[in-house]
């Protein structure tokens, strides 16, 4: 659901069809942050390319990791929707329910290990201050422990977060417990 048409699943032909299907498929259902591109189905599934790669593909950084990143970004964007999302994502990660609810309102908690604290910290910086951070924030990431490579990918989970919530927010994407609920990965 969201301020622009979309097409549902039971209307769906052609492209979009095929797009949904994968996404029963892999994921278990579409999401409405999915379903809000059906009018675009290049778009979504450019969009679904990018997601996978740097939230599944190889790194440095643990699924956990990204998801918390995720939510860090969410958060400063004040983006319920991703937020919801991806702190019931981060609890396949996190089995405390204390510190999951921790994190899902604050990720920046001082029980994080010094790398988790760094990238929520430079995730933060950058989502609210980009034009502040400076090299010594990439040292930083360095520092506790990120090759390159890594600082590469957690600056694109964070430009991406940055990109969906704006999504989300621009068209009013809206989310239920249900809707957040019970997706294979």
């Amino acid at each position: 659901m969201s301020w622009i048409r979309e097409i549902e699943e039971a209307e769906a032909a052609g492209e979009i069809a095929v797009l949904y299907q994968q996404l029963r498929e892999t994921r278990g259902k579409v999401s409405n942050i999915l379903k809000v591109h059906s009018l675009r189905p290049a778009a979504l599934q450019h969009h679904l390319e990018l997601y996978m790669g740097i939230m599944f593909g190889p790194g440095g950084i643990s699924r956990r990791q990204r998801e918390l990143i995720a939510v860090a970004v969410s958060q400063a964007n004040l983006c319920g929707y991703c937020v919801a999302h991806h702190a019931e994502a981060l609890g396949r990660y996190v089995r405390d329910e204390d510190e999951l609810t921790a994190l899902a309102e604050d990720a920046l908690q001082p029980f994080l290990a010094p790398l988790d604290r760094a990238m929520v910290e430079y995730a933060t910086k950058l989502t609210n201050r980009p034009q502040d951070v400076t090299e010594s924030d990439v040292k930083g990431l360095r520092e506790a422990g990120l090759a390159d490579k890594d600082v590469l990918l957690v600056n694109l989970i964070v430009a991406y977060f940055n990109f969906v919530n704006r999504i989300a927010l621009g068209l009013g994407v809206a989310s239920s417990e249900e809707e957040i609920a019970g997706y294979k990965v």
